[in-house]
């Protein structure tokens, strides 16, 4: 039988290396520098395309995970993971859109999209980690 354990430590760090990623590229284009934060941009951009392919073999082969906490915990990490789970779909259209205008050079349109892009990713990125850490690290879940 394969072992599929590697895979939420891994999606965690390329969930938390997107979230660097894109708070890095947003502060290098406040500052106007641009090849940089394109960079960052296009690096972020691939992070969270692998996350996604990894993400996606990773459930395919172990299904869902239950979430063994209980008390607290539970109305909490269901609240991250419903708002984490609807975003992170909201999500994929505004990437492509922002990095598809920055590409382009439609600067006006990319702008205007990425503003929303930028938290709603951020946020994405984050809960993911967080789901991550409430999952496997502090309640122990196994796949």
């Amino acid at each position: 039988m394969a072992d599929y354990s590697v895979f939420p430590a891994l999606n965690a760090t390329l969930n938390g290396a997107s979230a660097v990623l894109i708070t890095i590229g947003r502060l290098l284009i406040a500052r106007k520098r641009i090849q940089l934060h394109r960079a960052c941009m296009i690096a972020a951009f691939a992070t969270s395309s692998v996350f996604l392919v990894c993400y996606l073999y990773y459930h395919a082969h172990v299904g869902s995970v239950h979430f063994p906490g209980q008390g607290w915990a539970r109305p909490v990490y269901f609240t991250i993971l419903i708002s984490h789970t609807i975003l992170a779909a909201a999500v994929v259209p505004l990437v492509v859109l922002s990095l598809t205008y920055g590409l382009k050079s439609r600067f006006d349109r990319h702008r205007r999209i990425s503003r929303w892009t930028f938290p709603v990713w951020l946020y994405v990125s984050v809960t993911g980690v967080i789901v991550y850490i409430m999952l496997y690290q502090i309640y122990g879940a196994h796949s």
